[in-house]
């Protein structure tokens, strides 16, 4: 890409980093919509095989396909919708969409990209890590955007376009054997970051300018297929993956402890990996990791209402 279209978008700004906030987050209202109902289903193309979800301002979800790569743009109002990136081939996991694009984690491919998000054009992209790799998650922070890695004990810090650091994990997280860190969030204050290990069910607080990790203390509570993190205001959102639920938690401001408040759950849930909110609904995508993926399987993200 042209280096003056880099300039011209560059992700993290001292400025635009000034104007993202991650202590507070803003959830467009559904009534914006247009829509005292929206739809609680979503169908996604067939054999689509979806993992991430990310909504911004307008009612519109993107979804990244674990097949290969695609994004799917879906509207809340109708449920319609289209592909708007092809993908490289190569898988899209978690997604994160804020004014710079749409941030996707590359999977197995060790990659990450930023997309725009009204025509597909890859903005940016970077090659964190190969094989063994999974680049699961990402967030986007005003310490830059920051993408985990299930197989490798780093956070992979995005700065500026083309360019990331390797930040190493130390403190109470210590990888083990298996899938480890997958979802991350702010902390509610918006001074570090919350991050899932799936393996152990653990819920770390993370120095996003050392990689310095603590427990976090949720009153024996344990995170058993933790999947993808939501926090809004102070509660903190789980995906439950294989066990079809989101655990709710009331966090304390600077995310070292939390206590359960309930756990969500729908007839419509088929092994859902992340999560998005849109006015009182969450979304989430089904990904069906239970049933074998053919051409022709049929895929859909659910609506449920979030308590906090």
């Amino acid at each position: 890409m042209d280096r003056s279209v880099l300039t011209r978008r560059a992700l993290l700004t001292s400025s635009a980093a000034a104007a993202i906030s991650a202590a507070t987050v803003s959830v467009p209202s559904a009534a914006s919509a247009g829509q005292k109902h929206l739809p609680d289903v979503i169908a996604l193309p067939n054999g689509f095989r979806p993992e991430g979800i990310a909504i911004g301002k307008q009612p519109y979800a993107y979804f990244g396909s674990l097949a290969d790569g695609r994004i799917y743009r879906a509207s809340l109002v109708t449920g319609r919708g289209k592909v708007i990136s092809p993908g490289p081939g190569t898988p899209s996991v978690g997604l994160k969409i804020d004014r710079h694009g749409l941030f996707v984690a590359g999977g197995a491919a060790g990659d990450g990209r930023v997309v725009d998000p009204r025509t597909g054009e890859i903005l940016a992209s970077y090659q964190f890590a190969s094989a063994p790799t999974f680049i699961n998650d990402v967030v986007v922070t005003p310490f830059g955007a920051f993408f985990t890695d299930s197989n490798n004990p780093f956070l992979y810090k995005v700065t500026r376009p083309g360019a990331f650091t390797p930040l190493p994990y130390s403190g109470d997280l210590v990888y083990q054997a298996g899938f480890n860190v997958n979802g991350i969030a702010p902390t509610p204050d918006g001074r570090a970051l919350l991050v899932v290990q799936s393996n152990t069910g653990g819920l770390f607080r993370v120095n996003p300018a050392t990689g310095a990790t603590t427990q976090v203390d949720l009153g024996g509570e344990i995170l058993t297929n933790g999947d993808g993190l939501l926090v809004l205001g102070r509660s903190l959102y789980v995906v439950q993956n294989r066990l079809n639920q989101v655990a709710v938690f009331r966090l304390d401001r600077r995310g070292t402890s939390g206590a359960l408040v309930t756990r969500l759950t729908s007839p419509n849930f088929d092994v859902p990996t992340t999560v998005a909110a849109f006015g009182d609904r969450l979304y989430l995508p089904n990904a069906r990791f239970t049933t074998t993926p053919t051409p022709d399987t049929t895929y859909t993200a659910v609506a449920v209402k979030r308590t906090a």
